[in-house]
């Protein structure tokens, strides 16, 4: 009996590359999709039941802070990947904001080495500038041949237009992606909470929507003079929509990513679910949430990344929101955020938001992922679009610091497989085939 050989049966099976949308099964072996089609029957193999259930392109997200090295009491690599896998991911793309931050040849290595004998896919970024100081740009080629994915600051915005243009210059010549965190220090206040929430109900200035858009205005002129691969990281407020709109209609090479967050929830989760929903950029005002579904459905967002940013306990417990840092765990939650307020009113259609978590985010950085083709990696998910569940505070993540603690979405994972394995499965810790 081979065991690295298997049939998912049955399943709908949605693959956003090639359109190819209908029930059929699928052959894994050793660890590649080996056939496609209505009806494959072996005796003697194991069989997965998809019946009723999605079979999709593992998910892809490339907007994850795992927090190794340095600040591993919120997550580490390890418990990154369960996190990820629990959710229905094969592949994700770490942060370089870590201590000490991911600026030299040697952490790159020592996290890809940690992140290489996990289940699933971890790529990482490198900073843009040493420490994240904002002024030192790393070496860019010493980065990328010890495996660095691309370049991100993310956290701390870059305030030093040279800086930033020298950036995009070596970008474009290196043909990588540079992820950019837009909030202009000078424009704002208590990051986190919305400017109007802030005034209104804490007595402080708050995150305004201006740090934002005039931020990404002024990089987004800067990307389309370089004409580098620039990513926009977490839109939120619906003139950034615009202004994103703007430059790509004008030749910038601009691509833009939203959270589930975002997309799902206003400034308002404030008042229920306090320093948890306090975010950066912050959640807004509805009109922010409904554009930036306007932005999904229009294509000028063409990813949806959780931004997952797990924090100890006692560190949101702060007494003060002011003082509780910002970020929510999100991996487990991102794809039933995505079903429960996106497809479920009919904003997108489900092939349309899977590309926007799959074959997109994995075609920004060229990675050999969000597909699903004969030939191709077993990189699986298989969920059931209709089935609903109460999140709980029990995230395979280290932490569980999400605002939909309480909240019942739809959208349930049954199994995660990644090379052909079975690297999480529903109700149950031992992964077994039927």
């Amino acid at each position: 009996e081979r065991t690295d050989m298997y049939i998912i049966k049955n399943g709908l099976i949605i693959d956003p590359q090639s359109g190819f949308n209908q029930v059929s099964d699928m052959l894994i072996d050793q660890g590649k999709i080996k056939q496609i089609s209505k009806e494959i029957d072996i005796k003697g193999i194991p069989i997965i039941d998809a019946s009723n259930k999605i079979v999709a392109p593992g998910l892809v997200d490339i907007h994850v802070h795992f927090r190794e090295p340095g600040q591993t009491h919120k997550e580490n690599i390890h418990t990154g990947a369960l996190s990820a896998a629990a959710g229905g991911f094969t592949t994700v793309l770490m942060m370089a904001n870590t201590n000490p931050t991911i600026s030299s040849p040697e952490i790159v290595k020592q996290v890809k080495e940690s992140a290489a004998k996990e289940a699933i896919k971890i790529e990482t970024v490198a900073t843009i500038t040493k420490s994240l100081n904002g002024k030192d740009l790393v070496n860019f080629e010493e980065l990328l041949e010890a495996g660095a994915a691309g370049f991100s600051d993310d956290g701390i915005p870059l305030t030093d237009t040279k800086v930033l243009q020298e950036a995009m210059n070596l970008a474009r010549k290196h043909d990588v992606v540079l992820s950019l965190h837009e909030e202009d220090p000078s424009l704002n206040g208590v990051l986190g909470i919305n400017e109007h929430i802030a005034q209104k109900i804490y007595h402080v200035c708050g995150a305004s929507g201006l740090a934002e858009y005039s931020m990404i205005a002024r990089d987004a002129m800067i990307a389309y003079q370089t004409q580098a691969k620039v990513h926009i990281q977490h839109l939120s407020s619906s003139e950034s929509v615009e202004v994103v709109d703007f430059a790509q209609k004008l030749g910038a090479n601009l691509t833009a990513e939203v959270t589930p967050q975002h997309f799902s929830k206003t400034e308002d989760l404030l008042l229920t679910k306090g320093a948890n929903a306090k975010l950066n950029p912050p959640l807004r005002l509805e009109k922010d949430r409904q554009a930036l579904i306007d932005g999904l459905k229009s294509g000028v967002i063409s990813i949806i990344a959780s931004d997952h940013a797990p924090h100890h306990i006692m560190e949101k417990a702060a007494d003060n929101i002011s003082q509780a840092p910002s970020g929510m765990t999100g991996l487990e939650t991102s794809l039933a955020l995505g079903i429960t307020y996106l497809v479920s009113t009919k904003e997108l259609s489900m092939i349309d938001f899977l590309a926007k978590m799959t074959c997109n985010p994995a075609q920004l950085y060229g990675f050999d992922a969000g597909y699903l083709r004969e030939g191709g990696p077993a990189d699986i998910v298989i969920f059931d679009q209709a089935e609903e569940r109460i999140i709980k505070a029990e995230f395979a993540s280290k932490s569980s610091n999400s605002p939909f603690i309480g909240d019942k979405l739809k959208g349930v994972v049954h199994y995660t497989i990644c090379n052909g394995e079975i690297v999480y499965q529903k109700d149950s810790h031992a992964a077994t085939l039927v």
